[in-house]
């Protein structure tokens, strides 16, 4: 009877990998490392360890799912975000390194001791988490319309132990409680319903409620660009996601409902990500 080694289990994964991913190789990595709960590190140290009968069962399993398109980080349970272990299920939509950004123009835009911040569908609580990690003095609310996508977002911040985030069951700003915060941030759902760009299988394995808003992508975004502007300080902060071809349409909203210094900011990869303003100043 042939035994399976690490060496053998990743390159035959690696190959069933090579249609749905463009990192086949590191895909099987995490996954078999995951099934060993090892460093992939071990897979490169020790390649002629041999899987035994079980181990095999599960990786051939995980490796089915994941060549049928389900996320590694389905699969695993967990993503990193902004150097945070995040758990994640298929209740949330799964942190993109892009998001990072908004993190990045928050600390970049305010040193303040005391601020009080609010982050609109949280889903998993990644940018509310990086925030609070980050500037533990100040106060971090955390909304989302869906309780099982809250539920996890508190799970991760009782796993990172991050006292500082207040949670909230609701919809956008509509959830907060009746205070004016200094920033508002939000990483809203902005793809058409009908984009024909979008791969079906994203559809199929991540809330459709976390991606899709309306014929044009924007509903959400809209909202939550008028409703803010009751629950913001003087010269308060409105940072929002979006998709790289939306900036000029939701600068041109942030400038409607009287928003100043409207700014699209580029991702790592050179394309317009997020739209900041400042409200209540000329």
């Amino acid at each position: 009877m042939q035994v399976q080694t690490i060496a053998s289990a990743l390159y035959q994964a690696a190959q069933q990998f090579s249609l749905v991913t463009m990192t086949p190789a590191l895909d099987a990595e995490v996954l078999l490392a995951y099934l060993l709960n090892v460093q992939r590190s071990y897979l490169h140290a020790h390649p002629e360890r041999i899987l035994s009968k079980i181990e095999e069962i599960y990786f051939a399993d995980l490796i089915k799912q994941r060549a049928q398109g389900q996320p590694i980080a389905y699969l695993t349970g967990h993503c990193e975000f902004w150097s945070l272990d995040l758990m994640v299920t298929s209740d949330t939509l799964i942190p993109r390194p892009e998001t990072e950004l908004l993190v990045e123009l928050i600390l970049k835009k305010s040193n303040k001791l005391s601020c009080v911040v609010a982050d609109l569908g949280t889903g998993s609580g990644a940018i509310a988490l990086a925030l609070a990690r980050e500037r533990p003095q100040w106060t971090i609310y955390a909304t989302d319309s869906h309780l099982a996508a809250l539920n996890i977002a508190k799970k991760n911040a009782s796993r990172l132990k991050i006292k500082n985030i207040i949670f909230c069951h609701g919809i956008w700003c509509k959830a907060l409680p009746p205070l004016l915060f200094d920033i508002l941030v939000s990483n809203p759902p902005y793809v058409a319903e009908n984009d024909p760009h979008l791969e079906q299988h994203v559809l199929t394995t991540e809330p459709a409620s976390a991606l899709l808003s309306g014929e044009d992508g924007l509903k959400d975004i809209r909202h939550i660009i008028h409703e803010s502007r009751i629950y913001l300080k003087p010269k308060g902060y409105l940072l929002l996601e979006h998709g790289f071809s939306q900036a000029k349409a939701v600068r041109n909203d942030f400038l409607k409902v009287g928003y100043t210094h409207v700014i699209s900011h580029q991702d790592f990869s050179g394309l317009n990500r997020v739209t900041t303003g400042i409200f209540g100043i000329e």
